[in-house]
């Protein structure tokens, strides 16, 4: 109320010396908080005392900053204990407004501390609405007092950030936090399909789409038909992160995964929508993309072909990594040329063939049950003898199964290395341009695949395993390994689409409802609502104006109507 009247607020200031730097404890919060059986907080497993009681060790806390020699782990500890109790943001930013108001020694690294702890705070949570006005106050006013110090600089970064920060997922990294520290921005390393990668700085609000954005621009793929997205990605594991999701949150979390899992994880640059694959100019960075892609869902057996072409296709990535045949070339290994589970299926089906039996064991499948093993005092030696025999059964076998992998393996193999062989003289370009070539005879190239564990529509149902295709112009459902489409629904015959509970996904066209149980019903969702986008976009104001998409890529339930307009309602949450 008095902030143009400065004469006013110094005398409030002078009056109330609880709004000022102080050496001692706080002895209770400096913001209203209720008393009562109610105050005490267990936050995912973490035993809080009550809020008042933790506003008051926060401010301990606070205070060790000024001599601590390493500060960061009290500053992790001060942001996790407000990310989990929201009462206490505006109470740690009150006392850190108080705490760098007339402070006796301003210009110190101790005091210092206080700002950079408040530039960590500015990064990772907004205060309420009131407190934000005062911290705002606060800041122009610690810049009229002391200009080009550095408190100045401080108080302008943190008057930015303020104007971009969203509540994050996560506490801010060791690395994050000293790079705020010093009001610098962080190195991200971005990989894209093959053993490419850029390095991008980036801040605490920098987000998926930014980051995008900018691969795009650094790998000269601005006018591409197609849309990139980033994928959190590990040896086995990958899955595309939401457009509005912070990478700093996604680093961030990357040091929690890996030291559950012990793999790593990074970041990917990929092509997501695949709108037009014949325009891609065949020198083109994005062409090598469509390759890499390309040959990940051959290794994942997402491609159906015959085993043939498969080799083939072997052969042809061997040419465009290797260049001509040479024996003392170092080859990689069979499972990352050709589908691991085909050789399995061929040996498992080969050893579950009726095998020649032992006589005892004939003459045992013709006895009754009763008198195989009389009941008494040998039954669990007996018992103890069977239980042995089946073990040595089962190592017996898992050896068989080892010994006959690796003789299909090198067959396998022999075959793609005379395939090899005879490419002699093909170059990278020519390579990949067979491969892909080979890769499109399948009429759903460029769609990404979904498994579907359950299938029911009105025209009957379906237990086994399958394929959900989501592709440019259409849905199509594939039994796995099989290339011709169960069925094929154009987006044009599709009237809505959406979650119908946890793990339901449901498209309903013309006048059938088909759903589907899935793990990936994020990710389906985000995918059709990017290919409905795409195609807006692309009709402009020509036909098919009236569709109106829109752009959130968060869950939703989407309902094509006779209009037609395409509207998101409330779903179930995933």
């Amino acid at each position: 109320e008095n902030k143009f009247n400065p004469e006013v607020v110094e005398h409030i200031y002078q009056h109330n010396p609880i709004l000022k730097y102080t050496q001692g404890p706080l002895y209770a919060p400096l913001l209203p908080f209720p008393y009562g059986s109610l105050e005490h907080t267990y936050h995912s497993g973490k035993g809080y005392g009550s809020v008042r009681e933790e506003a008051v060790k926060l401010f301990n806390c606070l205070q060790q900053l000024e001599s601590a020699r390493e500060p960061v782990p009290i500053i992790q500890g001060v942001l996790q204990t407000c990310l989990d109790l929201r009462p206490l943001r505006d109470e740690v930013y009150c006392q850190l407004v108080k705490q760098t108001s007339y402070t006796p020694s301003p210009y110190t690294a101790a005091h210092l501390r206080y700002w950079q702890l408040l530039t960590c705070m500015s990064c990772t949570f907004l205060p309420g609405s009131t407190v934000l006005k005062y911290l705002r106050f606060h800041l122009k006013r610690i810049q009229s007092q002391s200009p080009e110090s550095e408190m100045d600089n401080y108080a302008s970064f943190i008057s930015e950030a303020l104007e971009k920060t969203k509540c994050r997922e996560c506490v801010p990294s060791w690395e994050e936090i000293q790079m705020l520290m010093s009001r610098q921005e962080m190195l991200c390393t971005v990989h894209y399909p093959g053993p490419g990668s850029c390095q991008l700085y980036i801040s605490s609000h920098t987000t998926a789409n930014e980051v995008v954005r900018r691969m795009q621009e650094k790998l000269g793929l601005q006018e591409s038909k197609n849309t990139f997205a980033l994928y959190e990605q590990n040896a086995l594991w990958e899955q595309p992160v939401t457009g509005s999701a912070l990478i700093a949150d996604i680093l961030t979390s990357f040091t929690t995964k890996e030291s559950e899992s012990k793999s790593q994880w990074k970041l990917c640059f990929k092509l997501y929508c695949l709108l037009d694959a014949d325009s891609i100019s065949v020198d083109s960075i994005e062409y090598f993309f469509l390759f890499e892609q390309c040959h990940e869902m051959v290794v994942r057996g997402q491609l159906p072909a015959c085993e043939e072409d498969l080799q083939a296709l072997a052969a042809l990535r061997l040419q465009c990594l290797m260049g001509d045949f040479s024996t003392h070339a170092p080859c990689p290994p069979l499972d990352e040329l050709f589908p691991g589970h085909m050789l399995e299926t061929r040996v498992l089906m080969s050893l579950a063939a009726p095998q020649a039996m032992p006589p005892c064991q004939v003459a045992a499948q013709g006895c009754p049950a009763t008198q195989r093993f009389p009941t008494g005092l040998l039954a669990g030696t007996l018992w103890s003898h069977t239980a042995t025999a089946a073990h040595k059964q089962k190592v017996e076998q898992d050896m068989r199964l080892r010994s006959r992998l690796k003789e299909e393996a090198a067959a396998v193999m022999g075959s793609i290395l005379d395939r090899w062989k005879g490419l002699a003289g093909y170059n990278r370009r020519d390579s990949m341009a067979a491969y892909l070539t080979i890769a499109r005879q399948w009429s759903g190239f460029g769609c990404t695949l979904y498994e579907v564990d359950f299938y029911i529509s009105s025209t009957g149902s379906f237990s086994q395993k399958l394929w959900l295709g989501v592709a440019a112009t259409s849905v199509s459902l594939y039994k796995q390994g099989e290339s011709e489409a169960l069925e094929s629904f154009p987006y044009g015959q599709i009237c809505s689409y959406g979650v119908s509970d946890s793990n339901t996904f449901k498209i309903t066209a013309g006048d059938r409802d088909l759903l589907f149980e899935t793990t990936k019903l994020t990710e389906i969702m985000q995918l059709m609502n990017a290919y409905f986008s795409a195609i807006h976009r692309q009709r402009g104001k020509g036909e098919g104006a009236d569709i109106t998409i829109t752009e959130s890529t968060e869950v939703g339930f989407h309902h094509l109507g006779s209009t037609p307009k395409l509207l998101e309602l409330p779903s179930h949450p995933v």
